[in-house]
């Protein structure tokens, strides 16, 4: 662990505080994984480094990436509307929704719960919409199953599917959708009135997917070699580069990200480039519901990962362990 001596003090000390059940964190560069450690246990069951966790909204990321092969390959646009995969879409709406729009959380989808009792297309189709597409940001995840529509309408693959393929193909074997993978569990799902059985069942792309530290680590490794000019990879370089370009500007914000918390998203990333707790703000990545985090940060040549298990964790500032990580490179 030399030299983020710091960064894993941070996740012992939260740990041993009880703010976090478990912590499995992890560094890497483009070079590949060069810190991980866990801490903690789960109900008795102590955190090993490949265990696997819900990676809930950073799913978000991996299947933008399956959208982005399909932009890079000629099958989708941004500007593609969901109506050309979902026909029955939009029905009382007076607007488009596009692309872009699912993917910057900017489509003014309604919401529905995390465990949502009818399938995720049903909530996809639900009538009304919270605004016009693209004059406002509120987070959404069913946009996603919108992102999985036109993936599978462009290019005859489930959006998992692909997703399985590319990460098979850098190494990192981990993802599924498979509860049976034995994730950790949420600690306080259940207090909060998340059915975690129903939750698995709707194989929700975005927020859906298990994975470990190791799997997540080597896809940061590989978008950090994309970044510095690699081809061949998962996309190329051009098309993460139009992963990262902002897509809100500066329209309204809703909870929770609002205009303070100093983001825009991107390409389904989240980008960190006003965030003003930051030491460095060319960042990108994404965070989950139980505190999982996935950060790359081109410059500083890094990315690191944060696994947990606990939904509310008072306390805890991200911003501590970023800061952390990035100034020990």
């Amino acid at each position: 662990m030399s030299g983020y001596g710091a960064a894993f003090d941070w996740a012992r000390r939260h740990v041993a505080a009880g703010r976090l059940p478990t912590a499995v964190l992890g560094v890497a560069t483009a070079d590949g994984t060069v810190a991980l450690d866990a801490f903690g246990a789960t109900d008795g069951r102590r955190a090993h480094t490949d265990d696997p966790y819900w990676l809930f909204s950073i799913t978000k990321v991996l299947t933008g990436i399956t959208a982005a092969r399909a932009v890079e390959r000629g099958l989708l646009t941004l500007q593609t509307p969901l109506a050309s995969a979902v026909p029955e879409f939009g029905a009382g709406r007076d607007d488009v929704v596009l692309l872009r729009h699912l993917a910057s959380h900017t489509a003014g989808i309604p919401e529905p719960p995390l465990d949502p009792v009818r399938s995720l297309r049903d909530a996809l189709l639900a009538p009304g919409r919270d605004f016009a597409a693209g004059t406002a940001s509120r987070y959404s995840t069913v946009a996603f199953t919108g992102i999985a529509e036109l993936v599978h309408q462009a290019t005859g693959t489930a959006w998992d599917a692909d997703i399985e393929a590319w990460s098979r193909g850098i190494g990192a074997t981990g993802l599924t959708l498979d509860p049976t993978a034995v994730p950790h569990a949420v600690v306080d799902a259940g207090r909060l009135g998340v059915d975690m059985a129903r939750f698995g069942a709707h194989r929700n792309p975005g927020a859906g997917m298990i994975g470990t530290a190791a799997d997540l680590l080597t896809l940061g490794s590989a978008l950090l070699r994309i970044g510095q000019g690699e081809r061949g990879g998962v996309v190329q370089p051009a098309t993460l580069a139009m992963m990262r370009r902002p897509l809100t500007g500066d329209i309204p914000r809703f909870e929770p990200y609002v205009a303070e918390r100093g983001q825009d998203w991107g390409f389904t990333l989240n980008l960190r480039n006003r965030a003003p707790g930051l030491i460095d703000r060319d960042v990108f990545g994404h965070g989950g519901w139980a505190g999982t985090e996935f950060w790359v940060h081109p410059t500083a040549g890094i990315a690191f990962v944060l696994l947990t298990n606990q939904a509310e964790r008072p306390g805890v500032d991200l911003d501590e362990l970023d800061n952390a990580v990035v100034s020990a490179v």
